[in-house]
């Protein structure tokens, strides 16, 4: 028997809970973990509470990010051997793969044996938050030197490893938060800190990009500050949006929109995790960047695996500067 987390109804993060089940072993083209460490992500929150782009069977396993050793291999899996050290990027179905257990099984290609300079809490705060920021700002709006890119929601892992990934190619990074309280640590990642319930959004982004404007957003709220967001872009400039975090109605500045021939895209991670061509290059991309310290995740706090519970309700609190990991 091994002891996985899952939930048995809808709920807030009082309804997870430990079960002790039979987990199955590697299918065909699969590789098994026994997990040291495990990533939290907003999705599993989603998934959880009945509002995540998955519906959940329950009971329910959850969870997308493992760092561990390889258990055993499937057949037909080469490259991977019992003992190695390896992470996992996220599989695009969490309720076919849950990461939340002592022992996981994910496909193949989605384990990658990471730098190891890494510990297993990094290991596993890795491959969510470079894969959703690369696969954005370089695989999709082709970031580059000289460039400037507004991130939103910058204290968030996904939203640190923006600010690391524009540092490294060269752009310039400017970072929305909602108040000053992370400013000062956002300053040293190297980015333009704009607090945007104390300051006045359009003409902060305006003083840092000057006349020629910011040519990529990167934003997982939608809501009223599409508006200014849109106004501060440069003609032919592109809108990634990977999230709805906003309570409130996204407005479409479909005049900005038509002015300055503007882009707006929505984005999911799964579609680089899914297409082997463009997860290769990304997975290149970022283990150069781990392995010369230009990315490097950032661990907001550790929890035991007994008090996933805890964990859920720190995630949910929004006070967090960097990722969530439980440790087994």
């Amino acid at each position: 028997m091994t002891r996985v987390i899952r939930f048995h109804e809808l709920g807030g993060p009082e309804v997870l809970r430990i079960d002790d089940v039979d987990v199955r072993g590697p299918d065909e083209g699969e590789v098994s973990i026994r997990v040291k460490a495990l990533g939290l992500n907003r999705a599993e929150a989603l998934l959880r509470s009945g509002t995540y782009i998955e519906t959940a069977v329950l009971p329910s396993g959850l969870g997308l990010e493992a760092a561990g050793i390889v258990e055993s291999v499937g057949e037909g899996v080469t490259g991977f051997a019992v003992g190695d050290a390896v992470s996992v990027v996220p599989p695009r179905s969490m309720i076919r793969w849950p990461a939340y257990g002592e022992l996981a099984t994910f496909p193949a290609n989605h384990v990658v044996k990471h730098p190891p300079s890494l510990s297993w809490e990094e290991a596993a705060a890795v491959w969510m938050q470079y894969l959703t920021a690369y696969g954005a700002l370089i695989d999709i709006a082709k970031l580059r030197r000289g460039d400037f890119v507004v991130i939103t929601a910058a204290s968030s892992s996904v939203g640190i490893a923006a600010i690391q990934i524009a540092n490294m190619v060269g752009a310039t990074a400017i970072a929305v938060t909602r108040t000053s309280a992370k400013r000062e640590a956002l300053l040293e990642k190297g980015a333009h800190v704009i607090a945007s319930a104390e300051e006045d959004l359009g003409a902060r982004l305006a003083g840092i990009a000057g006349p020629d404007g910011v040519r990529v957003v990167f934003d997982p709220i939608g809501g009223p500050n599409f508006a200014p967001l849109t106004a501060a872009m440069s003609r032919g400039g592109i809108l990634i949006e990977y999230g709805a975090l906003s309570p409130d109605p996204t407005p479409f500045p479909i005049f900005t929109v038509l002015a300055k021939s503007l882009t707006l895209r929505g984005y999911l991670v799964h579609e680089i995790s899914a297409d082997a061509a463009r997860l290769e290059a990304a997975k290149a991309f970022i283990l150069k960047g781990l392995a010369t310290g230009a990315l490097k995740p950032v661990i907001a706090r550790t929890f035991p695996f007994e008090q996933i519970v805890e964990a859920h309700r720190f995630l949910e609190s929004n006070e967090q500067f960097g990722k969530i990991v439980v440790t087994l």
